[in-house]
């Protein structure tokens, strides 16, 4: 059962199970529904899981124009101080990866761990930031349709097109109900997005970094750099995966995000008192 929040705008989230806070941000043109796999599994195994439609998509409110990545970093950070979390593991996916890295720009101490699905870190190029500008103002003319129909087979790899048409239904039904206002704002604010590659060295945290390894968007090579460049990481393949490893191989998906969350030191800041989330 979703629950809503209201400040500037309506956000709209999952919050299931109980212990240590892992908050996923999902990818673009998604909505919280992408991570019904990990917040059934990992709502069960000891963690709450928060999953909340970032503005413009979802449930949450669409706000026409730009988003800058930033805009969605600073809606995470209310709905955890709505919820009183403190510290949390942060996880994304694509677009939301990105996110993940926005929000350490901001408020480093409130990350306790990060996970970075399918993502990459660089700024756009030139080419790039043209690009979403053109299939911002397309969705806004056309609607979601036809773009959705164009990107399916790159989104879930051609091979479960066919094997798990349920998860293939599910991706199509995300990207057409999206609102196409909210998603051109958000391709608009990525159009902007700064190049978080030498940040990751600064980000000492524990991370796992995962990609399927038929991702065409955000390939291997892309997740190997991000590896590469952090202190404390680890890689994970999704074999036969294309770009939504959690939807298309949600046993493999989960039993790494498990083990990774698994590995985490205890959290000095959960145990202290008064604080936020904490015993009183």
């Amino acid at each position: 059962m979703g629950t809503v929040f209201r400040t500037e705008i309506t956000v709209g989230y999952e919050d299931e199970g109980s212990g240590e806070p892992l908050l996923l941000v999902h990818g673009h043109p998604f909505n919280r529904s992408m991570w019904r796999p990990q917040i059934a599994h990992l709502g069960q195994a000891g963690w709450r899981v928060i999953a909340p439609d970032l503005r413009g998509y979802g449930e949450s409110t669409v706000v026409p124009g730009t988003t800058p990545l930033e805009t969605f970093a600073r809606d995470l950070l209310a709905l955890l101080d709505h919820l009183g979390i403190e510290r949390c593991v942060l996880g994304g996916l694509s677009m939301g990866g990105q996110i993940v890295m926005e929000c350490w720009r901001h408020f480093p101490e409130r990350i306790r761990a990060v996970v970075l699905a399918d993502t990459f870190a660089a700024a756009e190029t030139a080419e790039g930031r043209a690009a979403r500008h053109a299939m911002a103002e397309r969705l806004v003319r056309e609607g979601m349709t036809g773009y959705a129909r164009e990107v399916l087979a790159k989104m879930v790899a051609p091979h479960h097109l066919a094997a798990r048409p349920e998860v293939a239904a599910h991706v199509m039904e995300m990207m057409t109900s999206t609102a196409p206002e909210g998603a051109a704002a958000a391709l608009r604010g990525r159009a902007q997005r700064p190049d978080y590659t030498a940040q990751l060295s600064q980000m000492p945290v524990p991370a796992l970094v995962v990609v399927g390894t038929e991702d065409t968007y955000t390939p291997v090579s892309d997740a190997r750099e991000i590896h590469d460049r952090m202190p404390d990481a680890r890689l994970v393949l999704i074999e036969r995966a294309a770009h939504l490893p959690n939807l298309e191989r949600p046993d493999e998906f989960n039993a790494a995000l498990e083990e990774f969350l698994r590995s985490l030191p205890a959290d000095a800041a959960a145990d202290t008192p008064g604080t936020p989330g904490g015993p009183a």
